[in-house]
């Protein structure tokens, strides 16, 4: 199976390329999103059996001033990739986000509840699910929330930094959702792309979140036990930690169709997170 991915240095593809180490992986300066039509050009000139698109425009609380670049590279980008894969009738998938839904309630939401982003990054990823469904190929979008790993920058590394020379920290409590190690991501996207590779897999939304559901301080709570760091967490809502962009209060996502349909449990994470501090050599 050849598999072509955008993204080359983010999280998910940091972990694709360890579960496929012959796809071929396209950095910023091999495929620019900025530039969607130069995208195209590439799965037009490939020999790819599956697309993946983990790139994206992530920095969430920048993009509500860069609201041109992030359509760009969320929507625009996806939307020719999308459409250039189905000329060649060949399957595409597509990572997003539970940033496109309104973050109210208590409930998981569902692969089709109605989608409604209270941020220009949300919105953008939005644009470009609405975009991939329209392009008229087998598609499959992969919504996922709080991404972690051992790569780049996310929520563990940051704790364990602040960690290091902090005895005491404040985190928002108010805000839940399912903590998911990057590792389980890829492993269900390379699940998926040979399902639909062998024409066994329907085109459709699901979601992949790690289980059980938690809030942000209490998953630093485990972060601090696991990595043996002495850090008190202090709990505090979200209204006394403003930014830019407005975060969800609730990224619960309900994963039963994923299960349904490719077999795919939600991974646990707190394993997932032992694992993420092995990689980064932490010790309790």
């Amino acid at each position: 199976m050849n598999i072509l991915v955008f993204g080359k240095t983010g999280q998910v593809a940091k972990e694709l390329a360890i579960l496929a180490p012959n796809a071929t992986f396209l950095s910023r300066n091999e495929a620019d999103l900025a530039k969607p039509d130069s995208c195209a050009a590439i799965i037009a000139a490939s020999n790819a059996d599956v697309v993946i698109n983990s790139a994206a425009f992530t920095a969430v609380d920048q993009a509500e001033d860069a609201s041109e670049l992030a359509h760009a590279i969320n929507a625009h980008a996806p939307a020719e990739m999308a459409k250039a894969a189905a000329a060649k009738q060949i399957p595409f998938v597509h990572i997003s986000t539970d940033y496109v839904f309104s973050g109210e309630g208590t409930q998981s939401w569902q692969p089709d509840s109605p989608p409604n982003p209270q941020s220009v990054y949300g919105q953008s990823k939005l644009a470009g699910e609405l975009a991939v469904q329209a392009a008229g190929g087998a598609y499959l979008i992969l919504r996922t929330s709080w991404v972690v790993s051992s790569h780049g920058q996310n929520f563990v590394k940051t704790m364990l930094r602040l960690g290091q020379s902090r005895s005491e920290l404040a985190i928002v409590a108010d805000q839940v959702g399912g903590p998911t190690p990057a590792a389980s991501i890829a492993q269900a996207v390379i699940t998926i792309a040979q399902a639909m590779v062998s024409g066994q897999a329907p085109s459709g939304t699901y979601h992949i979140s790690g289980t059980p559901d938690v809030c942000w301080a209490d998953f630093a709570r485990e972060i601090f036990r696991q990595s043996g760091q002495p850090v008190d967490v202090n709990d505090i809502p979200t209204s006394a930690y403003p930014t830019p962009a407005k975060r969800p209060l609730n990224s619960r996502l309900d994963c039963q169709s994923l299960l349904q349909d490719f077999g795919i449990q939600r991974p646990l994470w707190h394993a997932g997170l032992a694992d993420i501090l092995l990689d980064l050599k932490v010790k309790p």
